[in-house]
């Protein structure tokens, strides 16, 4: 099972298999499922996402494509293990940052936008030497994203308004298809973002690129009591980190306050839905 932390790996290793298991958890899917849907096998996933061996860059790429989340941020996680693993030097690296929320749409937007995503595969793949796995990809990706697409790509959430408060947006489903209200980058460092399932109908804060310590808060839109997230060993600092959720209704405000472990000050900002 891949619910074993990746204890007695090597640092930058266990840092990639707790970021893919967070988001296998949020597709929702099975070594099955996930194996159907991708180029990979059902026991090449159990050995990526149990670290017993490195996966491609590619696995890393289809993994996120189904999660609906930015790759930069695990490929480039992905390069610092596999560096880790071939015993060179960490890799030159571009910044892990994910997109602007309106650049994500627009990736995801029909048409044209499909074809930027091709493109965009194309080009990663190429860079790393796998045209092969390209033209498989291409022909997956046409296939994910048609009218005849399988509804198991969108799992169905698991609570809705009220009865997300509280818990947790992988573990409901509430992840696999959320809006970015707001953006924030620390002075620190740090990166906030505010999310909201319009499935679920609740919102909640998450933040990476931070240090031990550091806490991070949600305001509910009703004036109830906040949810918390902490970071609280180096595997977390270098992934993302939730919140818990609260209920969001359309016109809501919600907000978020961000705690440095480091000092300074509190630094908040709010979103509407």
């Amino acid at each position: 099972m891949t619910s074993t932390p990746p204890g007695g790996l090597p640092p930058e290793r266990a840092r990639l298999v707790s970021a893919l298991r967070e988001l296998r958890t949020g597709t929702g899917l099975s070594l099955a499922a996930l194996a159907a849907k991708t180029t990979f096998s059902k026991s090449s996933w159990e050995r990526y996402l149990n670290g017993k061996t490195l996966p491609p860059g590619q696995a890393v790429r289809e993994l996120c494509r189904l999660a609906g989340e930015p790759e930069g941020r695990c490929v480039a996680l992905w390069e610092l293990a596999e560096a880790e693993w071939s015993g060179r030097g960490a890799p030159a690296r571009t910044d892990p940052d994910p997109p602007l929320a309106g650049e994500a749409q627009a990736l995801r937007a029909g048409g044209g936008g499909r074809a930027v995503m091709a493109v965009v595969a194309a080009v990663c793949a190429l860079a790393a030497g796998g045209l092969s796995v390209v033209l498989v990809l291409l022909v997956g990706r046409s296939a994910d994203s048609g009218p005849g697409a399988p509804s198991s790509a969108v799992p169905s959430p698991r609570c809705r308004a009220a009865g997300c408060e509280g818990r947790s947006p992988m573990q409901m489903k509430c992840g696999t298809d959320p809006r970015t209200l707001a953006s924030h980058r620390t002075t620190g460092g740090a990166h906030l973002e505010l999310r909201y399932s319009a499935r679920c109908g609740a919102g909640w804060a998450r933040m990476w690129s931070t240090r031990i310590g550091d806490r991070l808060e949600l305001n509910a839109a009703d004036g109830g009591p906040p949810h918390s997230a902490r970071i609280g060993d180096g595997v977390a600092a270098q992934s993302y980190v939730y919140t818990p959720m609260t209920e969001a209704r359309p016109g809501a405000t919600i907000k978020a306050c961000f705690r440095p472990v480091a000092g300074g000050g509190r630094e908040c900002f709010d979103a509407r839905v």
